[in-house]
């Protein structure tokens, strides 16, 4: 998301709040040398600068942890272009709010939105300004219940002390992605959406990359490309025990899945990480369905051996560590 331009200095002469008022949470992205908002006169990194600065949350390693489907929110928020999923609040609905989704991207790269029928949608790959993306979130979530009807809801740095998505979200409710092939679920009344946010969708839609969540494991996305398909796998082990059952796997010559494939390494993402394999590219998600189901009882397998690994698995270990690669 774009960083908001700084207001003229008599655009916010007239439209400042007092010093007062200003919260943690309402400080807007202003550049260090610029007047403050609030109106003192001071720089902006003089000023409630010096309070942003110190307010940001120490980093959250896995912000999904404890959320149901935590593979599932990394591979939306990192692999998959569009996508939705119902959300589940732990109070309930509120009065007003028909229903609360979650989307990868939203039109003009909101943080949230609330349309005009009271709904609320929920952007999953917008840039956060806290080291805590559940709390970031959960902020978005919150200002979006509360926005009237039709209108989006703009980014801000979330209060320090605000609630995290594991407070507001039921625990135990199924989390299960609708993988879409384009972004038409922006608008539902497409007649009536405004030239900007139609030139948005057409552009999104260009750029998507195919995807495909396979049924028969969980957080698997295969994934189309020209030269080659892909299949990118969130998986919730621990990194040193799974790196050895893969390993193992790899050094007995069952990491594949099927003939044509390679497991070429993973990268790491919110925590956890994310194997991925090249596949031929005729080969679709529906081909690799029984394959993942298979590989994922070797590797259950694997995991559960705690014999020493051989000269050859440390070396097939050497390899996949090689070819790690950190996103988040």
């Amino acid at each position: 998301m774009a960083k908001k331009r700084p207001q003229s200095k008599a655009k916010q002469r007239a439209g400042a709040p007092s010093a007062a008022r200003i919260t943690e949470g309402e400080i807007p992205v202003v550049g260090a040398r610029e007047p403050c908002p609030c109106g003192s006169g001071r720089r902006y990194k003089a000023c409630h600068g010096r309070e942003a600065a110190h307010a940001v949350t120490e980093l959250v390693q896995r912000p999904f942890e404890g959320l149901s489907g935590e593979g599932d929110w990394v591979a939306l928020r990192e692999l998959v272009p569009a996508a939705t999923v119902d959300l589940t609040l732990k109070d309930g609905l509120p009065e007003g709010v028909p229903a609360v989704t979650l989307a990868t991207v939203l039109p003009m790269a909101w943080p949230g939105l609330r349309r005009d029928d009271g709904s609320v949608l929920v952007g999953l790959q917008n840039d956060t300004s806290s080291g805590d993306l559940s709390r970031d979130l959960a902020d978005v979530l919150q200002r979006a219940i509360d926005t009237e009807p039709g209108n989006p809801v703009s980014g801000r740095r979330a209060p320090a002390d605000g609630p995290r998505l594991q407070d507001l979200l039921a625990p135990d409710a199924p989390f299960e992605p609708v993988v879409h092939s384009g972004f038409e679920f922006w608008v539902p009344d497409s007649e009536n959406a405004t030239a900007e946010v139609s030139a948005s969708l057409e552009r999104a839609n260009e750029a998507a990359i195919p995807t495909g969540r396979l049924a028969s494991v969980e957080a698997a996305y295969w994934c189309e490309t020209p030269d080659k398909n892909h299949l990118r796998w969130v998986m919730p082990h621990p990194e040193e025990q799974l790196l050895d059952a893969l390993a193992r796997l790899h050094a007995a010559g069952s990491s594949s899945l099927g003939e044509g494939t390679r497991l070429v390494g993973s990268f790491r993402a919110h925590g956890l990480m994310v194997p991925v394999w090249d596949l031929p590219s005729e080969v679709t998600a529906e081909d690799v369905e029984k394959p993942a189901a298979a590989f994922a009882e070797r590797l259950a397998e694997a995991l559960a051996s705690d014999a020493p690994l051989t000269a050859e698995e440390r070396r097939a270990r050497g390899g996949l560590t090689n070819r790690q690669v950190t996103l988040s």
